[in-house]
């Protein structure tokens, strides 16, 4: 009696795996990325001199998040920072992200917010010398970029267009740019005159009338594809996981509710979202105490982990999950897909 419904369970539960798998076929398409912030880059922003001596918590975020994802059987892309695949006490924690079989992006050499500020010559420097390390390091050459700090500037695109950049991921279409600057501002330790430097930090207003749905640059180097990282249609509002974390501060609840909504909006849009992640959403202040200033450090791991969970649960349940790069191979071997002109701030 036992041996038959121990069968009878086995076979309901085979047939109901074989199902969900082939409903998963059929699902709409969604993107997932990480990017590698490392604690150093964290302090540097900040104006906190300890970052000089470039102190890493690789070593933790990295098997916590690739254990998150085998778990789920989820393939993303990581944006590493070319300075940390330039560190010896990194390699092994970055090679275990391309022996799991993730695609790695370039995430710029020094993460700098402020690159879009940069001469073209420099940005050029910039992005090779974080291409030749984390080849070195990884063994793939990185064919998407994403700027730090979302930052993006027609010579980057450039820059992208000529070294052959399959896409970019710099774009985050939402009217919140001002306001996480004012925070930015009023949270680091800056002077003055780079305060004013910095005045296009995280863009402006205007940001959140860019496509929320990927599109080709018209750039000198051709077909470069942005992926926009999605913000909530209709009301530009962001939904990547650091964000939702600072909602779950004050109710995990209802920063799970904001987020299905946001997913629900996406099917009825058409917007096959593109959603990103931070070494943050895999840490809480239990294991970084040094970094108390950033939203939602507050939190202990154990709680970030359960939302994460249940937020990435319910896009896995309504997405095909695929990497950047196919994303991008997606769209441009679809039709009609628009051309955008470049236009942005200018420097001051």
């Amino acid at each position: 009696m036992m041996q038959l419904f121990t069968r009878d369970n086995g076979l309901s539960v085979s047939l109901l795996r074989r199902s969900r798998d082939s409903s998963e076929i059929g699902n709409p398409k969604a993107s997932l990325s990480l990017d590698l912030d490392n604690k150093w880059s964290y302090l540097k922003t900040h104006g906190n001199g300890a970052w000089e001596s470039f102190p890493s918590y690789l070593d933790v975020v990295v098997p916590r998040a690739l254990d998150f994802l085998r778990a789920r059987h989820l393939t993303i892309t990581f944006f590493i920072v070319g300075q940390d695949a330039a560190l010896e006490k990194n390699r092994d924690a970055l090679t275990s992200i391309a022996s799991a079989g993730h695609e790695v992006g370039n995430h710029s050499f020094h993460h700098e917010p402020w690159l879009h500020l940069y001469p073209e010559q420099q940005i050029e420097t910039e992005i090779a010398s974080a291409e030749e390390h984390i080849e070195r390091v990884t063994g793939l050459r990185p064919i998407g970029f994403r700027g730090p700090g979302f930052t993006v500037s027609e010579a980057i695109l450039k820059v992208l267009g000529r070294r052959g950049y399959l896409y970019d991921a710099s774009t985050l279409p939402t009217f919140l740019g001002p306001l996480a600057r004012a925070y930015y501002f009023l949270t680091a330790k800056l002077s003055p005159e780079e305060k004013h430097q910095l005045q296009a930090l995280f863009g402006s207003f205007a940001e959140g009338l860019r496509p929320i749905t990927p599109y080709r640059w018209r750039t000198d180097g051709g077909g470069l594809i942005e992926i926009p990282v999605t913000t909530m249609p209709v009301f530009r509002l962001p939904i990547h996981a650091s964000y939702l974390m600072y909602l779950s501060v004050y109710s995990p609840s209802l920063a799970l509710c904001y987020f299905r909504t946001a997913l629900k909006l996406c099917q009825l849009t058409g917007v096959q979202p593109s959603l990103l992640l931070h070494p943050t959403d895999f840490i809480g202040g239990d294991d970084e105490r040094d970094m108390s200033f950033h939203p939602a450090m507050q939190m202990p791991t154990e709680k970030k982990i359960e939302v994460l969970s249940k937020a990435i649960d319910a896009l896995t349940a309504q997405f095909t999950i695929l990497t950047m790069q196919k994303h991008a191979q997606e769209v441009a071997a679809g039709f009609k897909v628009p051309v955008v002109e470049p236009s942005f701030a200018q420097r001051p």
